[in-house]
Order: structure tokens, then sequence, then C-alpha cells
């Protein structure tokens, strides 16, 4: 009897000590909380979780500042001028991924909220009249333009931009949601969303940066934009869709610089609401335009939606293309380094390449302009990175 005891026993407790080693909970680490602000001097890496960012905050030259996937950083426009800068030398690395972003975000989603994230790396640049180096427009007034077209400002990937566009200090100009100055073609920039800014989507100026699949949704401005001698050239999967106010899908120039260089860019997606109106209600309603010496070769591209535009008894007639001044027309167009292949083109007024102004007329060499009604535009995937509020913005 003792010994059927003890064997019941015995098999009892190995049967309570297997169910209570199996069933213990995985314990689970919370988000990491905090407030990120000043100028960052030493490598920082900030865990999975929740942070705001409050200020102009700064990467130092040499410091390379890491935000895990998933992670969300708020702003509150209440606290002033607030952005992410990221100094020459310094690396921010943003290592989200599809179904967990990294995004930075505005407490009261209103567009114009704060600066962005604003680059700075030491490629060359091509300033107006030929210089080497300028001044950043973005109230830092950081000199930019470098000698290091390899250059490596650090990864940002399945990353989120909402609401910013504001201005900073005494800028003369708004922010956009990323402003890349002077980056180099070490840096990688892929999986990336400017949503509902106050000015462009994205802004280079100067630099070899490439931009890999990029979503520009529902920023006033242009959602693609870039000047000071940009030769990114490899591009591709580029998806803007304007809505309520925006200007150009992309808006091309070179500093009045003629050059041998220029940006390449495949698979091109621009769309414009049908309820969408430019920023100044006047002629900024073309899907592409070209000025002072922009140029470059842009491939299997979809434009949908540029039609006209009637404000107080005036009519401005949308293009798929507008070529904005005789010198861009003479230097880029006629001489072939402006190139736009396998172009479909719906909803939109003027369907070939027009003068935007009065006094030239603008004729593609031939094979320089080319139309298609196979053309797929962007490719891009769906997931948590391109969803806002529920709104899949790649659709």
């Amino acid at each position: 009897m003792k010994t059927k005891f003890f064997a019941l026993a015995l098999a009892t407790g190995l049967f309570f000590n297997s169910c209570s080693s199996s069933d213990d909970p995985t314990p689970v680490t919370p988000p990491a909380t905090g407030e990120i602000t000043g100028t960052i001097t030493a490598n920082k890496t900030f865990a999975y979780g929740n942070y705001t960012l409050k200020g102009i905050v700064k990467i130092n030259d040499g410091v390379t500042v890491t935000f895990d996937a998933g992670s969300t950083i708020t702003i509150d426009k209440a606290t002033g001028d607030n952005a992410l800068v990221v100094l020459k030398g310094g690396k921010l690395i943003t290592n989200g991924t599809a179904d967990k972003p990294v995004v930075f975000t505005e407490k009261s989603k209103v567009p114009g909220s704060w600066g962005g994230i604003i680059v700075y790396g030491n490629a060359p640049a091509l300033i107006a009249g030929g210089l080497t180096t300028g001044t950043s427009e973005d109230g830092n007034k950081i000199t930019y333009g470098g000698t290091n077209p390899t250059d490596n400002s650090g990864s940002l990937v399945y990353t989120r931009v909402e609401y910013a566009g504001s201005k900073l200090a005494d800028g003369n100009k708004e922010n956009n949601g990323f402003t890349f100055y002077s980056v180099g073609s070490g840096t990688k920039l892929d999986h990336l969303v400017s949503y509902k800014g106050a000015d462009d989507g994205y802004e280079f100026f100067g630099g070899t940066v490439s931009l890999t699949n990029a979503i520009s949704y529902g920023n006033t401005d242009d959602s693609f934009d870039w000047q000071d001698g940009w030769q990114g050239t490899a591009n591709t999967n580029w998806y803007a869709y304007q809505t309520g106010k925006g200007n150009y899908g992309m808006e091309i120039e070179a500093s009045a610089n003629d050059n041998a260089f220029g940006p390449k860019v495949s698979n091109i997606t621009l769309k414009r609401a049908a309820t969408n109106v430019p920023e100044g209600n006047d002629n900024q309603v073309d899907a592409i335009q070209f000025k002072r010496e922009g140029n470059g070769e842009y491939s299997n591209i979809i434009i949908d939606g540029y039609g006209n535009f009637t404000f107080n008894g005036t009519t401005y007639y949308g293009s798929a293309v507008s070529i904005l001044d005789a010198a861009t027309n003479t230097h880029q167009v006629n001489t072939g380094k402006i190139k736009l292949l396998n172009v479909k083109i719906s909803n939109t007024t003027n369907v070939t390449p027009i003068a935007g102004v009065p006094g030239f007329t603008v004729t593609f060499p031939a094979g320089n302009f080319t139309t298609s009604a196979t053309a797929t535009g962007a490719s891009l995937t769906a997931g948590a990175w391109a969803t806002v509020d529920g709104v899949d913005l790649t659709k």
C-alpha cells in the first residue's frame, strides 16, 4: 500500500512539474520610452519603443544613432521648432521592417507641424553660378557640398515621416518630409513614406544618393523635388498621390548649370486626385516640370489626373511634361539629355510635352519621349509600412 502511494505521489509530482514548466509564459519586454533632445554626441541605439522628440535634435559628426524596428517617435509642435538633423559625418540607421516600420509622427496630425528628417552628407553638389558649396535653406544655415560621392550617412529603411514641413528658426522655406543635402551613394534610402507634409515629400540638394521604393502622399508642394546637381542613378519605384493641395509630381532642376550628368529613375507613378488644387491657386498643375537646366532619364511611367485647374476665371492647363524655360529646352531637350520612356498618360490635358511659357516650342528628338499603353509604373507591396489610419497608401 505504501509503495502504491509513493508511486502515485511521484507520478503526480512529475505531472504538475511538467505542466508548470511548459506553461510558463514567455516574459514580454514592454516598449521602451524616453525623450530625445539636444545634440547626440555618442553612439546610441533606441530599442523598440515609443519616444518623444523635442527640439532640433542633431546627430554629431562620427556618431551613429539607431532606431529598432517598430519604434514610434512622436513630436509635439507646441514645444516649438522640432526636427531630426544628421550632420555631415553622422549616421542615422532606422531598422524598420514591412510589418514593423519606424514612424516619426506629430501629435496634432496637422501638416507642417515639424521639420522632418534632414540629412547632410559629403557628396558633391553643383550650386547656382557653378559653385560647389552652398548654405542650407532649412533654418540651420549649414554649408553643404563635398568631395566624396560614395559618402555614407546611414540607412533609412521602412521608415515613415508624417505631418512635416514647418519652417525652422529663420529658414526662408518650409522643410520637407525628407531633406537630403549632398548625401552620398553609400547611404541607403529604401521603403520610405512622406505623408501629408506642408512642402515637398522628398527634396535633394546635390548629392549622389538614390531612393528606392518611396511613397509621397498628400504633400502640399511637390512630391519629388531636386536641384544643385543631384545625380542619383539607381532610383526605382516612386509613387506619388496628390490630394487636397499639391503642385508638381516631380520638379526637376539643376540650379541653372548645364551639366553632362543627370539622375535616372525607373518605375514611376504620379497621380493627382480630382479634387486636388495647386498650393497657390496657380499654374503648378503639371505631372513633371523641368526648369533651370534640369535633365535626366525616366522610364516606365504612369501619369494620371493632371487636368485643367480654373481659378478666378483663369484656366491653367495641366500637362504630362512641361519645360519651363528656353534654356532648358535648348540645352537639355534638344541635345537629348532629357529622356522620358514608356509613358502611359490618362486624365491629363496635354499628353505631349509643352513649353511652360510662351516663346519657344518643345520638340523631343526621336525616341526620347515615348508613350505606351502597357507601362506599369511603381510596384510596391502593401503593409504596415505604407498604411496610415487604415488607409493603404500604395493604391
